[in-house]
């Protein structure tokens, strides 16, 4: 029976997850191999044991760093925070999608001199950003649900509790913070 299917949930030195959305899953390999290399604290296991030609070791499902990590103070402008920032939501219309039917529009077009930034990019359907076109918000009555802005990184933590993964297993439950309920 393989072991692949067993992540670690990894925390940081306060036991808060390094991220929510991606949720911060380590393979049994990272994670024994962090373990070995004392890095980490073994918070819980899983009944599943790996075995070495010398060693059995029942594998981590959480583990918390010994050293805290700060979390870096101004995210990263990428197109998948944009979205996380957005909900995943049009910005236009308000109907949620999945990434692969998103786009990002720059409030003021490029061609009308408008930038690639926090403030002037937002999440948007195909169809809406297609209607808006190389026009200004003003021109075709769309303005943006939210005024597009620089999130910071806790913002992108909350806003990423908002998806949570398909599947999670009990023994995360005391480090994770959603509605739902939990897979076992």
């Amino acid at each position: 029976m393989s072991i692949d299917g067993f992540p670690a949930l990894a925390l940081n030195a306060d036991f808060r997850p390094l991220s929510y959305y991606p949720l911060s899953l380590w393979s049994w390999q990272d994670t024994i191999k962090a373990v070995f290399l004392s890095r980490v604290t073994v918070v819980s296991e899983y009944d599943r044991i790996a075995h070495s030609p010398s060693l059995a070791i029942r594998l981590p499902s959480v583990i918390a760093l010994k050293e805290y990590i700060p979390m870096n103070r101004q995210p990263a402008f990428t197109r998948f925070n944009v979205f996380l920032r957005d909900g995943f939501a049009c910005q236009y219309c308000g109907d949620r999608f999945v990434t692969e039917d998103l786009t990002f529009d720059h409030v003021v077009p490029r061609s009308r001199g408008g930038r690639t930034t926090w403030a002037n990019v937002v999440t948007a359907c195909s169809p809406c950003n297609l209607t808006k076109g190389h026009k200004i918000p003003r021109e075709v009555k769309m303005y943006p649900l939210r005024a597009p802005d620089r999130p910071t990184c806790n913002e992108l933590q909350f806003n990423g509790r908002a998806f949570p993964p398909n599947y999670l297993h009990e023994s995360w439950r005391d480090f994770l913070y959603w509605d739902t309920e939990l897979e076992a």
